[in-house]
């Protein structure tokens, strides 16, 4: 019997934890931004805000929680896809700019990100 396979996000949380332990900041901070675009992609609208009077207002536990969206694995994929672009695009401005150093470390961003891809 074959094992199901793991999901991108799976593999982005689970190399946290190591990314820490190693002490590799570079690859801490890129795991943490992109599974925090992954999150904020869940978020659904607010809606307008809306004022009025204080008695008008739902009370109750859980009163003001809205499901998140559920991503699909193609979702997830594009948003790495995007951050790694994100990377990419930084890094060639950066390197416009005279900052090879910075460019460097925004490439090798884009290149962890694209080994969970693979």
């Amino acid at each position: 019997m074959t094992e199901p396979p793991v999901l991108l996000r799976d593999r982005l949380r689970a190399a946290l934890p190591t990314a820490l332990k190693a002490r590799d900041r570079a690859t801490t901070s890129t795991l943490r931004a992109t599974l925090a675009a992954i999150e904020n992609a869940e978020a659904v609208d607010a809606g307008p805000a809306r004022a009025g009077a204080i008695e008008a207002s739902a009370v109750g536990i859980g009163v003001a929680e809205a499901a998140r969206r559920e991503l699909s694995e193609a979702d997830v994929a594009a948003i790495v896809r995007a951050e790694i672009a994100e990377q990419e695009r930084a890094a060639e401005v950066y390197e416009g700019s005279g900052h090879a150093e910075k460019a460097a470390e925004l490439r090798a961003a884009a290149t962890t990100l694209a080994a969970f891809l693979a």
